[in-house]
């Protein structure tokens, strides 16, 4: 017995060096860059963002507020605020709409984070994520113009925790929320792979995300809602899920399901949406991460 036991702890030990070093540098690089970005270079996609505002594009507005979602290092509870503040200042609902969607998905370090993926899942990712948020736009033009969608009273302006004179203090201090809002999840996802790399077969695995593309990507629209907690997180899940045979198509479906229904964002959207607007939210995410799912071969 004792002999099994440690068997089993080195090999699960053996295994978690070697998660660790291959995914390791990618989240480093995340945090590192996503906190350069969010001290230097937040405000000045907010600004941008405003700015478009005063230009004419009707409803092709979605398209540049949909790719400045993404650029946003903003967290769900940081992008209501300034969404907020966009609505008080006369943007249109169908934008906001884009840049919201697309905020949720997707951000700078979370992008970095999926490079651990590959090339193909990170470009399926960036693209879904854009046109789920453009998408999403042109549906609350389209058909929800004539109410208003967003619900933003009560939110005042975002508090800005990057105020320290120093430039340099001002990005460790970046550095250190980030570390602590995302090491946990990032430990807890490398854990949870080498269990499911030790205990479940990867031709079971293959026959539920693999082999049936449409039962494929229902499982991980299904199991995106639960399971996604942190993006960082993810990461060596979707990394051995992958290895073992899921399909690009079940992968992107979980990226769509798994952040749009976490559920910290879901609070913060049912609050601004109403409960008439959120049914719409989970009903639109449901179909848009299937569908696109099935697309993806």
């Amino acid at each position: 017995m004792n002999s099994i036991i440690h068997r089993e702890a080195v090999y699960l030990w053996y295994y978690f060096t070697i998660q660790f070093e291959q995914i390791f540098r990618y989240w480093v690089i995340g945090i590192v860059l996503g906190s350069i970005i969010s001290v230097f270079g937040k405000d000045k996609i907010h600004t941008l963002f405003a700015s478009i505002a005063n230009r004419k594009l009707g409803i092709l507005g979605v398209i540049p507020a949909s790719l400045l979602g993404i650029a946003s290092p903003l967290c769900m509870y940081g992008t209501i605020p300034i969404a907020a503040s966009f609505s008080q200042k006369g943007m249109r609902d169908d934008w906001l709409a884009a840049f919201i969607m697309s905020s949720i998905l997707l951000n700078p370090q979370l992008i970095l984070y999926t490079l651990a993926l590959g090339g193909k899942i990170l470009v399926i990712r960036i693209a879904s994520c854009v046109l789920c948020g453009i998408i999403a736009g042109i549906l609350v033009h389209f058909f929800l113009k004539e109410e208003k969608f967003f619900n933003f009273d009560g939110f005042g302006s975002l508090s800005n925790h990057d105020t320290a004179s120093n430039i340099f203090i001002r990005i460790l201090r970046n550095i250190g929320r980030n570390i602590k809002a995302t090491g946990g999840y990032f430990l807890l996802g490398i854990v949870l792979s080498i269990l499911f790399a030790r205990y479940v077969p990867s031709d079971t695995f293959a026959n539920l995300f693999g082999n049936h593309h449409g039962f494929g990507v229902l499982m991980a629209a299904t199991v995106g809602i639960p399971l996604y907690v942190c993006g960082g997180g993810t990461i060596p899940l979707l990394m051995e899920w992958l290895d073992s045979g899921m399909s690009p198509g079940a992968a992107a479906t979980f990226m769509i399901t798994g952040p749009a229904t976490k559920i910290t964002n879901l609070g913060a959207l049912k609050t601004v949406l109403g409960c008439r607007h959120f049914l719409i939210y989970i009903l639109f995410i449901m179909v848009f991460a299937f569908a696109i799912g099935v697309l993806i071969v």
